[in-house]
Parts: structure tokens; sequence; C-alpha cells
């Protein structure tokens, strides 16, 4: 997801009631929740960062690692303040204990949520390079942008008041997310069941790989993809529309096992990194003096205004 989302889920989880805990609760969960994105460094390399961003950040051992080092981060920070006479009155005593656990909390909140779009994420690394996805919801999710601070605000708002029970339009904010988290992963996962089925009935096709592609702010809807024979085909699933489900006539092949291909990723590290990324890959081949252009792209990222920087171009020569 994006950070503004991580940012808002770990104030969230401050402001219905973690932050009674210690000090520094609430900057702690934020930045926890946004730690694993350390790697974004990595985007300076263009399509070699691909083979890089959501990997070993966010595996088992950045995710035992990186807390403790934001509590020791925190705990300097408070002690810091003390020795300047900076520290505020009204900040609760820090207990490094509480602050780790609020750490932890904060940390796996992250891959947590990036799990639940299409991009991806790496959970194993570095054990096993197995990219995972949840298909649930677009990485900037208009819904969750809105009950989120309207639920942090309304909940700041009881506790500057004095009123008791302000953690709870904070609680409530998070069960509501949850709830819509949920409702939208089993919408993503009946789309491409529907999708299989229909496709294996009407084309005698099996496919290898269904991909129910979240589009923004319409939520109950979902940008179809498929993978059968070496055939990508596209559809669409609008869960309020007669029919729900509808699939293009036309599917095109991806050139996947073509030798032009093969040769591409071998002589080009950009091409190696994408392919090792992407999950609906495919390629279009146009001759050229010599040899073969080969364009690498991902059917996920077609339509996004961002395309370009998802897509590889290789000029490969003939073999003398």
């Amino acid at each position: 997801m994006d950070n503004f989302t991580h940012s808002l889920a770990g104030w969230a989880l401050g402001q219905a009631g973690l932050k009674r805990l210690t000090g520094l609760a609430v900057p702690t969960l934020i930045i926890g929740a946004n730690l694993p994105d350390i790697d974004a460094v990595l985007s300076v390399l263009g399509t070699q960062s691909l083979a890089l961003r959501r990997g070993l950040t966010h595996g088992p051992i950045a995710l035992l690692v990186l807390p403790l080092l934001l509590t020791v981060a925190m705990v300097w920070f408070d002690r810091w303040q003390v020795r300047r006479r900076k520290r505020p009155r009204d900040r609760l005593p820090v207990r490094p204990g509480a602050l780790l656990l609020l750490a932890y909390i904060g940390t796996l909140s992250h891959p947590a949520f990036d799990f639940l779009n299409n991009y991806g994420i790496r959970l194993l690394e570095p054990f096993s390079p197995r990219w995972f996805y949840g298909d649930t919801l677009f990485i900037v999710d208009a819904v969750l942008w809105t009950v989120l601070p309207f639920g942090i605000w309304l909940s700041r708002k009881r506790e500057a008041a004095g009123k008791t029970g302000w953690e709870r339009p904070a609680q409530a904010a998070l069960a509501f997310a949850l709830i819509y988290i949920a409702g939208n992963f089993a919408l993503s996962a009946h789309a491409e069941q529907q999708t299989a089925a229909r496709i294996e009935a009407e084309r005698g096709l099996k496919p290898e790989l269904v991909v129910a592609n979240a589009v923004p702010v319409l939520f109950w809807q979902r940008a179809m993809l498929w993978r059968a024979d070496g055939l990508i085909g596209r559809g669409g699933y609008d869960a309020l529309g007669a029919p729900a489900l509808t699939l293009q006539p036309v599917s095109a092949a991806n050139n996947m096992t073509s030798p032009w291909v093969a040769r591409a990723a071998a002589q080009n590290s950009d091409a190696q990194a994408f392919l090792f990324w992407a999950r609906m890959p495919y390629a279009r081949l146009t001759d050229i003096s010599g040899g073969k252009r080969v364009v690498l792209r991902d059917a996920r990222f077609d339509s996004s205004p961002i395309a370009d920087r998802f897509t590889v171009i290789v000029d490969v020569k003939e073999q003398p």
C-alpha cells in the first residue's frame, strides 16, 4: 500500500488505545508501519529495483531486527530530549518493553497491508524469492483514506474534550477497515473462481493463472486477467453488474516461450530483473535490422499511467 495508508494504520492503532502503554507510542507505530520501505532508496536503480523491492526488508529477518533498532532509536531520542531539557512535560514515561511491543506491531502491519495489492511481496526473503499476492485492494484505497482519518480525528477530538471512551472511534474505524478488507478479499477470490470456470467451460482452456486487479475508487469492480496455453485474456467483474462477469472475446499470445525472449533475458540485466518480478508478462516482437526488438510488459499495469516504468525494451541481434 501507499505510505499514507501505512501511516494511517499506525496512527489509528495508537489512537485506538495503544498509546496508553508508553510515551512515544504513536510516533513508534507510525514509523514502524513505514520502516520496511527503507528499500525505497533502491528505486534509483530503475528497472533493477523490481528484483530488489519488497524483498529483504519485508522478510522475517528484517521484521525481527527492524523493531529492535527502532526501539533503541526512540529510547535514545527520549533521553536526548531529557538531556537538552526539551522533553514535553505531558509525555508518558517511555517504557522500553512496551515500546518494543509497539514497534513490532507497527512494523508487522506493513507487510500485512502490502500483501493486499497485486504488486506482490516476498515475505520469505532471504530464504525464498517467492512472491505473494493478495489481489484485494488498489494500492491507494479511497475508503481507507476516508474511514481511518475520520476515526482518528473523532478520537482525538473526544480525547481533547476529556471524554471517556475516546478510543472507540479509532477502534471502530479499524474494525470497519478489517471487515472491508475481508469483503474485498472474498470478492477477488470469487471473481477469480468465476473467471476460471467460465474460461474452461466456454473456451476449453484451463487457466494456469487468474488475477483480479482492484481498480481505483470502485472497490466493487475488478479488472480480470487470465493466462492459459500461452495466451493472455482480459475481462471485467462488477459485483453490482448484470452480468457480473464479462470477458473480452479476443486473447493474445504472450510470446514468453519465444527464443528471442530468452535471449533478451540472457543479454540484458533489466530484462532479467523484470521477468523475475513480472506476474503476467508478455512480449511484443518486431523486426529490426539484423534481429528483433523485444518489448516486455506486465499485463497488470498496462492501463496504469505509469505503465512505461514497467516496460523493458531490448534489441536482440541475430546470432551469427
